[in-house]
């Protein structure tokens, strides 16, 4: 085990864990934000230098400062470790860089993204971006490719962070796509424009940080923050079965795999629960999903309403067993 103080606070960990996995242990805002890895996807992160800290003190044995910055989630502890995330200038400022670098290609077309309200890179450039760009240069850009029948590739919006590609070679029986050419020229494409079809591809949208990689069969429909986000579950022989459903009304516009408080998905999920089950009736409703009260998602209120309309539903059946007129309301008794 080693001990370790992230922004002040002293966690003890196992050898061999990553600065940022220890900061994960803590929890809250020491927790440095991660574009490209995932910690269920072997040989992840590294890429997108978001999550870079500073380490005041390499150890109890060499207190010795590491000289730059380094990536926490590819940095190891080690005993008495002293690392500095949001108080530190000098990471905040670096962070504010990378941004800054990342949207350099990006087209910042939020307002027509499916992936706006629960787009990791739209978050961090609110906390760390820039007011305005640099980069007076041409932007890259590509035509819209479809990849399948179901997902729509958008390189434009793509960040290189290859979790897509880890997807397909660890959770699928046989990757059609990867990082084609280098440097500036890079692209995720497939090869010989063949189509993904792997009964597990449609886990590329879930871990795709931007509007990259969308779901065909929910764009346009909604933006996210109008949807009700329900927990719910059924018996699948390929998955666990355990999803979230984005509902409308009584239609479920989407479904998707269920992530923890960092975004990442617990437990990732088969197609065919993906795309050929979209009605109610298919799935058993645990509840409202808990979202985060700083996402946008979580504006709509949904899990308030829900316990409103729960009060009065009890309410009504109360006055009803006794006889008693019921309030004016459109809605009939439970």
């Amino acid at each position: 085990m080693a001990k370790v103080t992230i922004d002040g606070i002293e966690v003890e960990v196992a050898d061999g864990t990553t600065i940022l996995n220890a900061a994960r242990q803590i929890g809250g805002e020491v927790v440095p934000p991660a574009m490209c890895y995932y910690s269920s996807l072997k040989d992840t992160g590294g890429k997108c230098r978001v999550c870079l800290v500073k380490v005041t003190q390499g150890s109890a044995k060499d207190p010795r400062p590491m000289p730059k910055l380094v990536a926490s989630c590819r940095t190891p502890v080690m005993d008495g470790m002293v690392v500095q995330n949001i108080t530190s200038p000098e990471v905040l400022e670096a962070r504010k860089g990378v941004v800054e670098f990342l949207l350099i290609n990006h087209p910042l077309d939020c307002p027509i993204c499916d992936q706006a309200g629960e787009c990791d890179l739209q978050n961090l450039a609110y906390e760390h971006g820039a007011g305005k760009t640099r980069y007076e240069e041409e932007r890259r850009t590509f035509e819209k490719v479809d990849i399948g029948d179901k997902i729509k590739l958008h390189m434009t919006r793509c960040i290189l962070c290859y979790r897509c590609t880890f997807v397909a070679d660890q959770l699928t029986n046989e990757r059609v796509h990867g990082v084609l050419n280098r440097g500036d020229a890079s692209e995720i494409s497939t090869y010989i424009e063949k189509a993904v079809e792997n009964d597990f591809s449609g886990n590329m949208i879930d871990v795709c940080p931007v509007g990259a990689l969308t779901d065909k069969t929910f764009r346009f429909k909604s933006r996210v923050w109008f949807t009700k986000p329900l927990d719910a579950h059924r018996n699948c022989t390929k998955c666990s079965g355990k999803v979230v459903l984005w509902s409308k009304g009584d239609d479920v516009l989407r479904v998707s795999a269920r992530k923890d408080e960092f975004g990442e998905v617990k437990e990732y999920i088969c197609n065919e629960c993906r795309y050929d089950h979209k009605n109610m009736s298919d799935w058993t409703i645990e509840g409202p999903r808990h979202i985060d009260k700083n996402s946008v998602i979580s504006q709509n209120h949904y899990e308030k309403i829900d316990m409103q309309k729960l009060k009065l539903d009890i309410e009504r059946q109360i006055q009803f067993q006794k006889g008693k007129q019921l309030p004016e309301t459109n809605q009939s008794p439970a």
